[in-house]
């Protein structure tokens, strides 16, 4: 099920901000995350803000009715708007994620991209992106979404191999996200990237190295490649209890790993952050970079998170709840945190470092910067950046970025 929600201060009933929240706001950009919690299916790693049919059934009632959530949403896209004020910024990048955003009808994803237009505009060079099912579109839906303003999608296809989508409790077949790519591109789409995971339990080598050179085959121009994590409550937690499937130990995620970036390398993607990798930096996802170097975003939909100017607040979960807030007039957050400078440089730190163009050496303590010395020592740093005042991961490094990180941010 779901993970839980942090614990916070109340928000406001009208979603207000503390004025120091905008200070300086011209100066970032500003992005929406728009959440639609709707799966066919729960696969069996999941322990996002997801619900299926048979979940929602007697608890939200019309409320939690994906029929109208698009409405409920942009309700929300409004709120957002009254929050703001005059902030003048247009939007610089809108993603839509779940859950399977390509549930709802194509109109609905435009409808809601149309109202971050008509409430905030959208920059001219703005990047659009959604998440995808493979089999929850066609080339008339993803035509749609193009005329509509969608400039980039990503599909789901973490795997080419049919045992291993299987042990994943994923629905579509292989070969489907491949060919989502080529209908994506005659769509007009600019940009399209597939998701894969590696670690599955079952999976060899082979069919790691199967799965990359499927996903190179289909031309996509960025590829994000993420580690199984295994969370407690999910059905492949109770699996792996029961010892029906085998744990992915550490040492095989490091070799998948080294065989992705190998890979890709040599197939002319560049890596600009840990586990995401582009043939361009104008393929890169903006968006997410946007959440790396702390930048402003609103979260839309039930659980979504949202950071503005050192304020980070999240919505209650449940879509039922969500749009009963809503629809009293009321902002669907459920808790919120003021970030303190320090709270603010221990982040950057733990974001920035994953980034390609590394982390300012200026942003360590003394301690930290002690660690960053032993670490390039190491093999964890390269060296030429760190003597132009920056820490970036070596290869080495990434395999371990959250040690490395733990060390840094002391």
């Amino acid at each position: 099920m779901p993970s839980a929600l942090p614990d916070g201060e109340p928000v406001p009933d009208d979603g207000s901000l503390p004025a120091s929240a905008l200070t300086g706001s011209a100066d970032r950009p500003l992005g929406f995350y728009l959440h639609v919690p709707y799966c066919a299916t729960r696969c069996g790693y999941c322990d996002f803000n997801t619900y299926t049919a048979t979940e929602l059934r007697g608890t939200g009632g019309v409320l939690a009715s994906r029929d109208n959530y698009a409405e409920t949403l942009i309700d929300e896209i409004r709120l957002a708007r009254k929050v703001l004020g005059d902030d003048p910024r247009p939007v610089r990048t809108v993603f839509v994620g779940g859950g399977t955003p390509t549930l709802l009808a194509a109109g609905d994803l435009v409808r809601m991209l149309a109202a971050i237009r008509d409430e905030f505009g959208l920059a001219e060079d703005a990047e659009v992106t959604t998440e995808a099912n493979p089999e929850s579109v066609d080339p008339a839906y993803l035509s749609a979404l193009r005329e509509g303003g969608f400039n980039r999608i990503s599909f789901g296809m973490q795997s080419a191999r049919q045992h291993v989508l299987k042990v994943l409790d994923r629905t579509h077949t292989p070969g489907r996200p491949e060919a989502c790519v080529a209908e994506a591109r005659a769509a007009g789409f600019d940009h399209v990237n597939l998701d894969l995971i590696y670690g599955t339990p079952g999976e060899s080598d082979d069919d790691w190295r199967a799965s990359l050179e499927a996903a190179l085959g289909a031309g996509p121009d960025h590829v994000s490649a993420y580690a199984l994590i295994v969370e407690e409550g999910t059905q492949l937690a109770r699996r792996i209890r029961r010892g029906e499937v085998p744990m992915t130990d550490d040492d095989v995620h490091a070799d998948r790993y080294l065989i992705a970036d190998s890979v890709l390398a040599a197939a002319g993607f560049d890596w600009y952050e840990v586990s995401n990798w582009a043939t361009s930096e104008a393929a890169r996802c903006l968006h997410n970079e946007l959440y790396w170097r702390g930048a402003d975003w609103w979260g839309a939909g039930p659980g979504a998170h949202s950071h503005v100017g050192g304020v980070r607040w999240w919505n209650v979960k449940h879509p039922g709840a969500y749009a009963a807030a809503l629809a009293a007039g009321k902002s669907p957050g459920a808790g919120r945190e003021l970030l303190s400078d320090e709270d603010r440089r221990v982040e950057r730190i733990l974001l920035e470092l994953r980034l390609r163009e590394g982390v300012p050496l200026g942003l360590l303590h003394e301690e930290g910067f002690a660690a960053s010395k032993r670490s390039l020592e190491e093999g964890l740093l390269e060296r030429v950046p760190f003597e132009q005042g920056r820490a970036v991961l070596t290869l080495r490094g990434r395999l371990l970025a959250d040690a490395v990180v733990r060390d840094l941010v002391d």
